[in-house]
């Protein structure tokens, strides 16, 4: 049974904090991995209570490691003095061999990182990452056009079928 306090179940009972709609819209999607955090104490409970924010984060290599920058994560009330940054870097967990693809594919391709959600697998807080090309303008509006035709076919099926 899923768990009631969750926003939404994702795949494999995955529950899903925060996600990042807007990257879906603007970039188009590649490739996606799965990254863990490394996170403080107060950190991995506020995100337990579902605030955080993905919005103007992003991806980066450096140093032969993967960082996420510009994500919120709300201080934890309930902290003390030992509290966090909200918007510090977090260390993203990575294989090497996915940490080396991916900083050539950064390099070479003209592509980026974007984080899409935030959730909880197994009690860990993971980070679903995605290489991504932007879209040009012409682009989000076929994409638009694709969807508004899709949503408008499933209404006329849906309306036969009720006859």
């Amino acid at each position: 049974m899923a768990n009631p306090s969750s926003k939404s179940a994702g795949r494999d009972g995955d529950r899903t904090i925060v996600s990042n709609r807007k990257a879906r819209h603007e970039f188009e999607l590649l490739e996606f991995f799965e990254a863990g955090l490394v996170l403080t104490g107060s950190e991995i409970k506020s995100i337990r209570a579902g605030k955080a924010n993905l919005q103007e984060a992003y991806v980066t290599i450096e140093a032969g490691e993967a960082w996420l920058t510009g994500s919120y994560i709300a201080p934890y009330e309930m902290a003390g003095y030992a509290g966090h940054e909200p918007t510090r870097r977090r260390k993203l967990l990575l294989h090497r061999k996915q940490i080396d693809q991916l900083y050539f594919d950064v390099r070479a391709k003209g592509v980026t990182l974007v984080p899409l959600r935030l959730y909880l697998k197994d009690g860990l807080a993971k980070l679903e990452i995605a290489l991504a090309r932007g879209k040009q303008l012409h682009d989000k509006r076929q994409a638009i056009r694709e969807r508004d035709t899709q949503r408008h076919i499933q209404r006329e099926l849906a309306r036969r079928e009720r006859r």
